[in-house]
């Protein structure tokens, strides 16, 4: 007999985002101990060996709770049980000013990445399912945040994958208790306090009340089609850029006028990340105030944008430049 289902999914998911790789190269699973890490692990330390992959694991203490340290050992002692290797225990702790759950999150993909280089993997495995990209969609509509924002998270973004994307949670679950392993919920992830966990335990199920069955497969399928569209309207948006750029790191007014709002704004933009805002703090209301430089223009001052940058416009240009101090 072959494996049930789950397991089955999770192992064809896993094989299908490993097939580029050459034989040999490393590939780690960052593994927390809950369910949609385990179940990756579990299927990563089938798959990989099959297709001549070396295979090893990551999982990251925050410090954030009392015995996170011995937990955090007791997962990286599981998955040497799955005989993945290397395994390491990353400490990570949470500072910053992005909030508990933005901290944590750079914090922890400090630590993967830095890791990763360490060992020379190839690739980390993360792993998040269709319900984390249903949550994830669900917040960028709650920010009122633009199309980029509402694709969600890609299967591959720099170093990580993510092969279970399009699995929902239940099948990590049942796949981790055929394979006999307990999984973690980090208490975090049920605290009202935190915004992804009103959306899963309290949004998400009302939705699904009020609308029926399906909506975590619609937000994917939105998420999906949003990543094609941005990226298209990317590409002309860089095009578009060289095409106003004008000497001295300025660009014209007239041709940026010409390009639709999609286009232009994200011109404006990436002339705001080019210049050194962090892309954290660069909100939706510094584009409309550069915009406003171009389409409203009556003499105003220069926009005060994060970073210590300033967008100004003289004549017929306009410019993103560092103030000085």
């Amino acid at each position: 007999m072959g494996p049930d289902p789950q397991t089955a999914a999770c192992r064809l998911a896993v094989r299908r985002c490993l097939t580029d790789l050459p034989p040999g190269a490393l590939v780690l699973a960052a593994c927390s101990g809950g369910a949609d890490s385990y179940a990756l692990a579990v299927a990563l330390a089938f798959e990989g060996p099959r297709a001549g992959l070396r295979v090893g694991a990551l999982t990251v203490d925050h410090g954030l709770q009392s015995g996170s340290g011995e937990r955090a050992e007791r997962v990286a002692q599981e998955l040497r049980v799955l005989v993945l290797d290397p395994v390491e225990v990353l400490s990570a702790p949470v500072g910053g000013r992005d909030g508990p759950e933005g901290a944590a999150r750079a914090a922890r993909y400090a630590a993967l990445e830095e890791a990763a280089r360490q060992h020379g993997a190839a690739t980390v495995l993360l792993g998040h399912t269709r319900d984390d990209q249903a949550e994830t969609v669900l917040l960028g509509l709650a920010r009122g945040s633009g199309a980029r924002s509402l694709s969600g998270m890609r299967p591959r973004t720099g170093c990580y994958r993510r092969p279970l994307l399009d699995l929902p949670r239940s099948t990590t679950l049942a796949a981790c208790r055929a394979a006999g392993l307990v999984p973690w919920e980090d208490p975090h992830n049920a605290d009202p306090v935190f915004a992804r966990a009103r959306v899963r335990h309290a949004a998400l199920p009302a939705l699904e009340d009020t609308l029926g069955p399906g909506v975590a497969d619609a937000l994917t399928r939105t998420a999906r089609l949003l990543r094609d569209d941005a990226d298209a309207l990317d590409a002309w948006a860089g095009r578009a850029a060289a095409e106003c750029a004008r000497p001295g790191e300025t660009y014209d007014v007239a041709a940026l006028a010409a390009l639709p709002a999609a286009v232009r704004r994200r011109v404006l933009r990436a002339a705001a990340l080019g210049g050194g805002a962090p892309p954290t703090d660069l909100a939706c209301a510094h584009i409309d105030a550069l915009e406003a430089l171009v389409l409203n223009w009556h003499g105003q001052r220069g926009v005060d944008l994060p970073g210590g940058l300033r967008g100004w416009r003289r004549g017929s240009v306009i410019r993103v430049e560092r103030v000085p101090r």
